[in-house]
């Protein structure tokens, strides 16, 4: 029974992981610590917000471990913990385009379908 128990803390564990990635303000701040480490100051102007919206979404993904941070003078220093996560949004990206194409295909032929005559 314990081992039923460690999976379960196991799946847990991945699905806090996933909440945290499951937010689009935060999939764009990790998609810009993807080049390199960042300072809120610098997100914030990337992404056109305030100081409070990019604090509490790194506050997030902090406490998931997704990002680090480091100190840097007074400035704090935000970087991806693991660079893998770049490439789980690359994958994740492939599979969104599959099912664009899936959809682009089921699409053109539900427009030819509707193109035939009815009927005979």
């Amino acid at each position: 029974m314990a081992q039923g128990g460690a999976s379960t803390e196991l799946q847990s564990f991945k699905a806090e992981f996933f909440k945290a990635l499951a937010h689009p303000l935060r999939i764009r701040i990790l998609e810009l610590l993807r080049g390199r480490e960042r300072s809120v100051q610098e997100l914030q102007a990337a992404l056109d917000l305030d100081q409070p919206t990019v604090s509490s979404q790194l506050a997030v993904l902090r406490r998931t471990n997704v990002v680090g941070a480091r100190k840097e003078g007074t400035t704090m220093r935000y970087t991806l913990r693991d660079p893998l996560v770049g490439d789980l949004l690359d994958v994740a990206r492939r599979i969104f385009d599959n099912q664009l194409v899936g959809t682009q295909t089921m699409l053109r032929a539900l427009r030819l379908e509707a193109r035939r005559p009815r009927g005979r």
